[in-house]
């Protein structure tokens, strides 16, 4: 039999428990918050030292004045670190790019994909080439497009490769006409 005075200290041995227990819960979910606060204090610069300053977001792209180009000339500008080759075509060159045969090419897309709608005398195309990354050289090679010296890549009017070990296509980069006499590249 279990007599009074066991009965007491069990409760109170309860008791105690429950009290302990309750501080320890106290303790847990306080260091817990004050962990979990430190961890969003902590995160926070470290996530936005990985977004991008304005200055990079405006250089990100580029207003060019094409009121100047000739048609006929090919003027070069940087965005991004890289050329941007940006042509007035002729007539003459328009007609041809357009006219040839989509089968015979290693790269296929009709050169109105690859100018905009109503400005197809505009080419505006990443001046790289797709074979090693050297940059061509204008109104040369057998298209009369670009000509890239590296490895003997031949690019047509519309910046399509025709001849040489180039995979593709010259890349448009993403562009808009702000006015006529402007555009956008970025």
């Amino acid at each position: 039999m279990v007599d009074k005075k066991d009965k007491k200290l069990k409760n109170s041995d309860i008791k105690s428990r429950d009290k302990k227990s309750s501080r320890r819960d106290f303790f847990v979910m306080s260091a817990s918050a004050v962990a979990g606060v430190g961890a969003v204090a902590a995160a926070i610069p470290i996530v936005t030292s990985l977004k991008p300053d304005k200055g990079v977001l405006a250089a990100g792209s580029t207003e060019v004045d094409i009121s100047n180009i000739k048609k006929g000339e090919t003027h070069t500008v940087m965005w991004r670190g890289k050329t941007i080759f940006i042509t007035h075509r002729t007539e003459e060159e328009i007609k041809e790019a357009e006219d040839v045969n989509l089968a015979d090419l290693r790269d296929p897309e009709p050169d109105k994909d690859r100018v905009k709608a109503g400005k197809s005398q505009w080419l505006i195309t990443v001046g790289i080439c797709t074979h090693l990354g050297c940059v061509p050289i204008g109104n040369k090679g057998e298209f009369g497009g670009w000509f890239c010296p590296c490895h003997g890549s031949h690019y047509d009017s519309s910046g399509r490769i025709r001849k040489g070990p180039a995979p593709k296509n010259l890349a448009i980069p993403p562009y808009e006409f702000i006015s006529d006499s402007k555009i956008m590249i970025g």
